[in-house]
């Protein structure tokens, strides 16, 4: 395609299509020299020529009249084939009325017969081909190159041109998600993958066009794509979704569909950016959902949506106001006869002034999602690093805590700088912060997070693997992790005393412990007979609700007398 759009260095093909030999005679005679000419004498032969050379024809001058298959006829063929469509036609007749009606199909430009002015088709051929040949960049520019469909940028300002073009009728925005792409390609390479977005996108392409609407592919395996409102979508989203997969062989590639319905708000209007924000939160609801293959934007995640991004705006005030309480949970050693305190986590909590209490799952995760995380981290963390040195000062216990650390605090190039500052302020030891990092985080450029974890640990800092068991992280790679505790997950725990499976896995992860000669710990223990079941395994040190729930610091300190 950069051949064909390069001016001075090729010589463009052109197709003369004509009954009369000395009509095709006539014009080689005038282009001779200037381009590559083929010939045909009929649209049969026409549309075989076009068919095979389509990548590197420059024009085709095509007569109205011919045996087989006429002009009209090639003319609509072409105008329909996506591919066929981008070669400019000029269209030969003697015929009067003819003109308007042949641009109206789809021809670049009309020659009277008898063509008997040289110059004049010279100029129309040279013209109709820099208008295709300028046609072609600017839609190379505007276009997804493996789709054909339109690049983000392009599709909002067109979709906003569609807009005031219908006097800004309904809208619906959709958001198509292929479910765990990397895992195709990975599974069965690239170029299949890239197969699968050309099915997909071919299909959208078509659906668009059908309906008047416009889409685009952003992110690689996500589509947008903006719809005329109808009442009966529910039904015509089931219809989406039966074309598209007859496009795809594979039966085991899966998407979801969140939507965004124009009327769902009524005297509302939304810019069209704000209609596919809706359609991405319906879609993000449905990860890990395999019952349902679409869901709508509807009150109840507008509510939420709403309530999270206030608590997003609301963070800084909170960590300046102290409204973030962080609890303490005591962790016991059982490895001797006596259970004995050991240590604590520091859990956040939050005491919103207009909603109260709000449970650490609603806004945890939200701001894991946006990077707001690592505010909330570093305020537990010298929180956290406080306390240990206000117990130190006040009952002579210098009793270490563990706190959470997120991906985007491993990744931040001046968080060992963070702690390391946190602890000096403090005047405690490094080994006395405990840090957890979840097992998943291992398996997320695990090499990069080996190196910051080890760096930490030559700060003196100990490292706990968090939420072990949950199926991440490979036996072998184990032995490259720096960790100094394996923390087992509360799901696994939970079972032990019920389930026969969930007992077994418990007793292998001690035992993986104890290869690696790190203490094991055990989170979620609620009852007598899970603490006895643990300790007779060979747990060393438990945490959870048969000790304590996570308590206010004033109220932890019951358990230092």
């Amino acid at each position: 395609m950069q051949e064909l759009l390069n001016r001075e260095k090729i010589t463009r093909k052109i197709l003369i299509v004509d009954d009369e030999f000395i009509e095709r005679a006539i014009l080689a005679k005038m282009l001779d020299g200037l381009y590559e000419i083929v010939y045909a004498e009929d649209g049969v032969k026409a549309l075989e020529i076009i068919r095979r050379d389509k990548l590197k024809l420059s024009l085709v001058l095509m007569d109205l009249y011919m045996p087989e298959l006429d002009g009209h006829s090639v003319l609509k063929i072409m105008q329909a084939d996506s591919e066929l469509r981008r070669i400019p036609v000029i269209v030969l007749t003697a015929e009067e009325n003819a003109e308007v009606k042949s641009l109206q199909a789809g021809a670049a430009d009309f020659i009277k017969k008898p063509c008997n002015q040289p110059d004049v088709v010279r100029a129309r051929v040279k013209h109709s081909i820099e208008l295709a040949e300028d046609s072609i960049i600017i839609h190379q520019t505007e276009r997804d190159t493996l789709t054909g469909l339109f690049n983000k940028e392009f599709f909002f300002q067109y979709g906003k041109l569609l807009e005031n073009k219908r006097d800004h009728a309904p809208m619906d925005a959709i958001i198509l998600d292929i479910n765990r792409f990397r895992i195709v390609n990975e599974l069965y390479g690239q170029n299949y993958g890239d197969e699968v977005l050309r099915k997909i996108g071919g299909t959208i392409h078509k659906l668009v066009n059908e309906v008047g609407g416009l889409a685009c592919r952003v992110n690689n395996d996500i589509f947008f794509i903006y719809l005329p409102h109808r009442n009966d979508i529910t039904a015509k989203i089931q219809e989406y979704i039966s074309m598209i997969e007859d496009t795809l062989e594979n039966k085991k590639i899966t998407f979801r569909i969140g939507i965004y319905r124009d009327s769902s708000h009524a005297g509302e209007k939304f810019e069209m950016e704000r209609k596919f924000d809706f359609a991405k939160l319906a879609c993000r609801k449905l990860r890990n959902t395999y019952t349902t293959r679409f869901n709508f934007y509807n009150e109840e995640l507008r509510k939420k949506e709403i309530h999270s991004e206030q608590l997003i705006n609301d963070i800084d005030k909170a960590i300046s106001e102290k409204q973030l309480k962080v609890f303490y949970q005591p962790k016991y050693n059982i490895s001797g006869d006596k259970p004995v305190l050991t240590s604590a986590e520091a859990l956040v909590r939050w005491v919103h002034p207009e909603f109260g209490f709000i449970n650490p799952g609603d806004f945890i995760p939200l701001f894991e999602n946006n990077g707001l995380i690592q505010k909330l981290d570093i305020y537990v963390w010298k929180e956290a690093a406080a306390q240990i040195k206000s117990w130190r000062e006040k009952f002579g216990v210098y009793l270490p805590v563990s706190v959470n650390v997120s991906r985007v605090d491993i990744f931040d190039p001046m968080f060992s700088e963070i702690l390391s500052g946190i602890i000096k302020e403090n005047e405690i030891e490094p080994e006395k912060l405990l840090l957890e990092i979840t097992e998943s985080a291992y398996v997320d450029n695990a090499g990069q997070i080996i190196d910051s974890v080890s760096r930490l640990r030559e700060l003196g800092f100990k490292v706990e693997m968090d939420d072990f068991g949950c199926g991440y992280s490979s036996l072998n790679m184990l032995t490259a992790l720096p960790l100094d505790a394996l923390k087992l997950d509360m799901a696994i725990v939970k079972d032990i005393c019920v389930n026969q499976k969930a007992y077994r896995l418990v007793a292998i992860i001690l035992e993986i412990a104890k290869i690696l000669e790190v203490p094991a710990i055990a989170e979620g223990v609620e009852t007598i007979e899970q603490l006895n079941l643990l300790k007779e395994i060979g747990c060393d040190i438990v945490q959870g609700y048969y000790f304590s729930k996570p308590l206010p610091a004033d109220e932890f300190e019951k358990f230092f007398s």
